[in-house]
Parts: structure tokens; sequence; C-alpha cells
């Protein structure tokens, strides 16, 4: 079952989120995880299957079009990029960023460096972040999505990390 949570929580996720979340339900069958579920994806082969849904809502996706998308950060002389962040997907008009991760979401806090990545690309007001529901590493479950939500709802709650985002949304898939 795919599962999402938008951030700030006091907020109504934006309908182009909302176009995400679809696209990761109209794939359930083929990507979904849970303890039970051996077969779980890489990152960059649930990318591979949601990439022409992708394209289709304007996103420029890594693999799709480009080698990489690179999302600038820092602009030297006459405007030159002297450093960019690559993302998974890019739409510039809806200044959205998606990642996708699998299992290294939690276990090497992939999920915290996009968030940061993220938080200072050019031209971003929205994160999204796919990770696994639930996944069995050697004897243990991994609940991403629970874990990863369970942190974002930390830094909202506490504020005392203010996000230059609009908003963040994580899907469990």
């Amino acid at each position: 079952m795919t599962n999402w949570q938008y951030f700030p929580m006091c907020d109504t996720t934006p309908k182009h989120l909302q176009e995400i979340v679809n696209v990761f339900k109209s794939y359930e069958s083929q990507i979904h995880t849970d303890g039970s579920n051996p077969q779980k994806r890489k990152s960059n082969e649930v990318l591979g299957l949601i990439s022409s849904s992708l394209v289709k809502l304007g996103y420029e996706v890594e693999g799709k079009q480009k080698s990489s998308i690179g999302i600038p950060v820092l602009f030297g002389k006459n405007d030159k990029i002297d450093k960019s962040f690559n993302a998974d997907a890019y739409n510039q008009d809806l200044r959205t960023v998606i990642e996708v991760e699998a299992g290294t979401a939690t276990a090497n806090n992939g999920f915290l460096k996009d968030l940061i990545q993220a938080c200072l690309m050019h031209n971003t007001d929205y994160l999204v972040i796919a990770v696994c529901n639930e996944y069995k590493h050697k004897v243990a479950i991994n609940k991403d999505f629970d874990k990863v939500t369970t942190m974002l709802n930390t830094i909202y709650i506490s504020q005392k990390l203010k996000l230059p985002l609009k908003g963040v949304l994580i899907i469990g898939y």
C-alpha cells in the first residue's frame, strides 16, 4: 500500500504533489515493499518504472531524458554555476524536486542528505522523498517510511530548524 505524509502537517497537500502520490499508487503492485516482500527493488529501478508518468507531469527525470539532473546551488563569476546537486527528477515550473530512495534512506541517512540539498537548491520550493514502507534486511525489518516521517515531524514540531521549503512530501512505497 502506498503511504504518504505532507509537511507541514497544518497545510493540505498541493495538487501537483498529490499527482506524484497517484503515480506511485499506479505502480503499487510493481514497487510495494513490506516485511514479507523480499523482492525490494533498487531506487533506480523504481525511478525507471515511474519515469514515463513523471515526464507526463512535466518533470525532467534522471536516466529518461538526461544522465543527471543538476540543480544550481552556487553561482560564480558571470553567473557561471559553481556548485550544483543532482536530483532524480525536477520540475522547474513547479519548483519541485523528487528523490527516490531504497535501502539507504535511513540506514545511511540518505533522506537527510536529500533534505539538506533540496534546502540549498536554487528555485526549489518543494521536496518529495519516496522511501520503502518497510523491507527485510538480514533479520531486521526496516520501517523507513515511519522513521522518515517521525524525523520530519520532529523537525517541524520542534521549530528549532526552519526549513526554507514550502513543503516536504514523504511517500512510502
